[in-house]
């Protein structure tokens, strides 16, 4: 690493000799040639040279000296006939500490704020995450801030920027995202996936409202020509930053800061409609590879990798999402910020007992390289503290490091614990106050009535309200979709998954009331700008595609009599698909067939039994048409055979979303004023465990009272008692698999 320094100097900028004249003729000064009226002034400048100067790297002074030939009391750049530089000495080698703070999926969570309950949340909201980064700053002589992406989407906010602003923000209004950020003085940002949901224009104009620089690495111009030695990034891959430190002696110097850029390769298939015929995505750690050396090369002192990319021990495949263990093999870079996966790390208990991968969950180690992964909508800060070494052959070293994650808020409300750590920032509550506040007024106006309510506190162990109203209006969708064509008379079948099931905390649960339901209501049931899609696969990929989904859940031992947990808390809920239209049993005693990733793992194991289509054994041959979205037909979550090329798949012009609320607005005018029901079909459940032991099997859900009182309409279900909660606050609910 070179290292490049100073020390202030303070030198007067101009001193002027005047050399005094005298007739030539009287041999007494031993200058001939010179008399009064000729006389000529010579000039000598005294000009400082600050930190870096390729001359004194430590700084120093420059001397020029020459003839004023022209008069003018200036040295001129052509009078010069001397230049001489009198240089500082390399200060005592001292340490310099350098903070990396780090935000990431913010997901348009600005305020202090939860839509789907509208209510002020102090566990939320880039407002006080904003506090957490000004205290954090406050502490160090010099600190470094990076976003790592999924910024500009999912929460309600998002979406009035993208839908109601979209022109505004196209003919060059700033995003309300950087009417917050710029508050805070970035010194740089990566692109998550999230940021192509809305296409790459918006993407762009988007961009522009930010006063710092953006980055990705692995996103390349398309050019069709299949030589990948000419392919030009879409976007600048990297940053050198010239950052100004200052070591524990006082002195200063510049430290050399890469930057690189990385987003899952994965936006290809989930974007696709937006990003096919434009750009293409390459390998994270190939890219890696390529960049780190070139901005060594370019002067890099450090290089912090910004994968938005989370972790795993597994395997490294070519064009895995999750990278993040797999960059810290890379020789350079020094350390990683990142994020994607929504946990904490280090933290995360589901990162606990891969120590021999080189996971270290306590000190925050990727094969003994400082990362930091700091959760999800603003509820954390990461923090990375370099003590770095120069030394005389002028390179650094990274001698030590200490990694953190600042939580906004601590304990919960229910359990009278709850501490706010960081109150919101009152500046960036003022900034985005207007689109706030035209939010909270845009989602909240209703358009329909329903006679039962609609929550998801038991997704994931029984069929859902939640689930089966967005495969109704799917299913309804695809029979008019194919209405009249080739396809006419296929059976359609719908595939969907509980968005909102607990993956982002205990109030991340799905609630809506009987009667009267609002635009909200709708995004809390589907929180994503997905577009509808439709797969034409046969009986046998339909009953892979529900063994992938299966491994939501835990293996159960059924001769245990230990507490047992049902679900998989690593598995994300959002690959958790109920495919409707068809009937099944799932049987937890077996191992799950696929791992969380989607690799298969246990080839004969066989969880699904019982799939029936119209009562009848389903079979294998037949063929059906399943509705999903562009984000699972592209690949999204690496289902067998549905990756957008191994099965047929079509394209709808509908946002899934607006599909949903059509049919919300036409079912609610066919039941008329009581509304229409949204109640679950119970087509799924678990296979009855036969045994003679008594079972204690437990999953996690909401701790409100009001969804112990839905369980009691439940046979199956029913809270622990006395109520249990796990570390994060969840209650944990007994589940009856033996009936």
């Amino acid at each position: 690493m070179r290292l490049s320094s100073f020390i202030k100097t303070t030198l007067s900028i101009s001193i002027i000799s005047l050399l005094s004249a005298c007739n030539g003729d009287d041999g007494k000064d031993g200058i001939s040639g010179f008399n009064g009226a000729n006389a000529v002034t010579s000039l000598i400048n005294q000009t400082p040279l600050s930190l870096g100067n390729e001359n004194c790297n430590y700084g120093g002074v420059q001397i020029d000296s020459g003839l004023d030939s022209n008069a003018n009391n200036l040295l001129d750049t052509t009078e010069i006939t001397s230049t001489q530089y009198v240089c500082a000495a390399m200060p005592p080698i001292s340490n310099v500490n350098l903070r990396i703070m780090e935000t990431t999926d913010i997901h348009m969570y600005l305020a202090n704020y939860d839509y789907f309950s509208q209510s002020t949340s102090e566990t939320l909201g880039f407002a006080n995450t904003a506090t957490l980064i000004k205290q954090a700053r406050a502490e160090v002589k010099n600190s470094v801030l990076v976003d790592n992406g999924d910024l500009i989407q999912n929460s309600p906010l998002g979406d009035y920027e993208a839908l109601i602003r979209k022109d505004d923000i196209m003919t060059g209004g700033t995003h309300v995202v950087f009417k917050a950020l710029n508050l805070l003085e970035y010194d740089v940002g990566n692109l998550g996936n999230h940021e192509f949901n809305f296409g790459l224009d918006f993407l762009d104009a988007t961009l522009a409202g930010a006063n710092f620089p953006y980055i990705n690495a692995n996103v390349y111009k398309k050019d069709a020509d299949n030589d990948p030695t000419n392919d030009e990034n879409r976007y600048t891959p990297y940053y050198i930053q010239e950052k100004v430190v200052t070591d524990e002696n006082g002195n200063q110097h510049i430290l050399n800061i890469g930057y690189l850029g990385l987003t899952p390769p994965q936006i290809m298939q989930w974007d696709k409609a937006h990003l096919d015929e434009h750009v293409i995505a390459k390998d994270i750690v190939e890219t890696a590879q390529y960049f780190v050396p070139k901005m060594k090369e370019e002067g890099a002192d450090i290089i912090i990798a910004i994968p938005h990319s989370g972790l795993t021990s597994s395997a490294r495949e070519d064009m895995a999402e999750n990278t993040a263990l797999y960059l810290s093999k890379i020789d350079g870079i020094d350390a990683i910020l990142f994020g994607h996966n929504h946990r904490l790390f280090p933290g995360d208990a589901s990162y606990n007992g891969h120590e021999a991968a080189g996971i270290d969950n306590v000190n925050g180690k990727l094969n003994g390289i400082p990362a930091v992964m700091p959760g999800f909508f603003g509820n954390h800060l990461g923090v990375i503290d370099l003590v770095m070494r120069p030394s005389t052959d002028g390179n650094w070293t990274v001698t030590s490091s200490s990694v953190q994650n600042r939580a906004i808020s601590s304990g919960s409300a229910r359990n009278g614990d709850f501490v706010d750590l960081a109150q919101a920032d009152q500046q960036v509550l003022d900034a985005i106050d207007v689109e706030h506040k035209a939010t909270i007024q845009w989602v909240s106006d209703p358009f329909a009535k329903i006679s039962a309510p609609i929550f998801s506190f038991f997704a994931l162990v029984q069929d859902d309200p939640s689930i089966q109203v967005v495969s109704d209006a799917q299913i309804a969708w695809g029979e008019a979709f194919i209405q009249g064509t080739e396809l006419d008379g296929l059976p359609v079948l719908s595939a969907a998954a509980p968005f909102r099931a607990g993956r982002n905390g205990i109030d991340d649960y799905t609630n809506v009331s009987a009667g009267d339901i609002a635009l909200l209501d709708t995004v809390s049931l589907y929180i994503y700008p997905n577009t509808i899609r439709m797969v034409r696969l046969t009986g046998a990929d339909v009953k892979e595609w529900l063994e992938r989904s299966a491994g939501q859940f835990n293996q159960i031992d059924p001769n245990s009599t230990a507490q047992q947990h049902l679900l998989n808390n690593a598995f994300p809920s959002y690959n958790y698909d109920v495919i409707d239209g068809v009937t099944y049993e799932i049987d937890v005693t077996q191992p799950a067939k696929y791992s969380v990733d989607g690799a298969l793992v246990n080839a004969n194991s066989q969880r699904i039994v019982n799939l029936r289509y119209n009562g009848q054994p389903i079979e294998l041959s037949a063929e059906f048409l399943v509705v999903t979205n562009n984000y699972r037909a592209s690949g999204g979550g690496s289902f067998p055979n549905i990756d957008g090329t191994s099965r047929e798949t079509f394209e709808g012009p509908d946002e899934n979303r607006g599909v949903l609320r059509n049919y919300i607005i036409s079912q609610s005018a066919q039941a008329g004023d009581t509304g229409f029901d949204p109640s679950a079909d119970n087509n799924w459940s678990f296979k009855a465990i036969e045994t003679n032991v008594d079972l204690n099997v437990v999953f996690r859900t909401s701790p409100l009272n009001e969804v112990t009182t839905l369980a009691e309409a439940l046979p199956a279900v029913s809270p622990t008692s006395p109520l249990q909660t796990d570390e994060n606050g969840f209650a944990l609910y007994q589940i009856n698999l033996k009936q």
